[in-house]
């Protein structure tokens, strides 16, 4: 909004000299605040508008975001302009007490990013930290990604055990002949010597062998780079990493655009629907955003575009409560 006023900036004067009932003509110096917020505005504003993302994995792009944010009000709270500074002072409170404590789960989410890895964190922790902080958030993080990793790797030891078991299980009744069976066994029995032997952890782990390499290059535009789509190339590189690196990039950071967190209108999700279960919820929400994709269906800006596809793609939604349960 002011952007747009900044641009009409002419238009004010005259209308005043037009119009004798108007009062509220912008003086030169409300215009050069105007300027100098907007100037603060906008940090916010490109954040926003990247974090509130919806068709892709936002949890690998945050951390750099709000170090920009952190960057940006502790220089102008330092303003020779006592306006911006007393202004930008409050904000920066505000930004410590949600953004004061280090995020471990965000540290994680960049660190999985092929392009950033270990250096995202030695780049912006002593940017919104101090020294010392930064230093012991930087072990708690690598701490932390080296226990969710070992819990990974256990959890594929576990099902590589499971497929042996049921490997090992499996009978030979359709084949007649005794070579035949004879040759299905020694496979067998050479599988079960894979599921012992690769089970054991490699002197060096995935892990390792991923933050020692060097990150990723893009070539041309960051933005179109998919963290996803990369660890989907590389899955059998790095099958136990690339399973936990597609869970939690995943991860939205938020769950509801920026503008409607903080809008006083209707519910999303009314009573009615509110009674139905979070697993019924979930299944409806996901089978909706599925179909969308499917046949290429971009959620609309207005309201009523919005519930136009949803009854296209998911007509139960308008049905009663029993055809939902049932």
């Amino acid at each position: 909004m002011l952007v747009t006023a900044i641009k009409f900036k002419k238009v004010f004067p005259r209308v005043k000299e037009r119009d004798i009932n108007y009062h509220n003509n912008p003086s030169d110096e409300d215009w050069k605040k105007v300027e100098k917020v907007c100037e603060v505005l906008k940090v916010f504003n490109g954040s926003t508008k990247l974090i509130s993302g919806s068709d892709y994995p936002t949890s690998n792009l945050l951390l750099k975001e709000v170090c920009a944010v952190k960057c940006m009000l502790d220089s102008k709270s330092e303003s020779e302009d006592e306006f911006i500074r007393v202004m930008v002072r409050k904000m920066k409170q505000k930004f410590d007490k949600y953004w004061g404590e280090c995020n471990v789960l965000m540290s994680v989410a960049d660190i999985l990013d092929p392009r950033l890895k270990m250096r995202i964190i030695q780049w912006a922790f002593p940017k919104m930290y101090s020294e010392a902080e930064g230093r012991v958030n930087m072990v708690t993080v690598r701490v932390a990604l080296y226990e969710l990793y070992g819990e990974y790797v256990q959890a594929n030891q576990g099902v590589t055990i499971a497929r042996a078991s049921t490997s090992q299980g499996d009978g030979h009744g359709a084949i007649g002949e005794v070579a035949a069976v004879e040759r299905a066994e020694a496979w067998d029995d050479f599988r079960t010597f894979l599921d012992v032997v690769e089970t054991v952890e490699p002197s060096q782990s995935e892990l390792d062998c991923y933050l020692g390499e060097e990150c990723h290059k893009c070539v041309g535009d960051h933005d179109l780079f998919n963290a996803l789509q990369w660890w989907k190339a590389n899955s059998t590189k790095f099958p136990i990493l690339s399973t936990m690196a597609r869970e939690i990039l995943a991860i939205p950071i938020t769950t509801v655009a920026s503008e409607s967190a903080f809008s006083a209108g209707s519910r999303v999700i009314d009573s009615y629907r509110a009674s139905l279960s979070p697993a019924t919820v979930e299944m409806l929400l996901c089978g909706c955003d599925w179909c969308r994709t499917l046949n290429g269906v971009k959620k609309g800006c207005k309201k009523e575009e919005d519930e136009d596809h949803l009854e296209i793609q998911l007509p139960i939604l308008s049905g009663d409560r029993s055809q939902l349960i049932s």
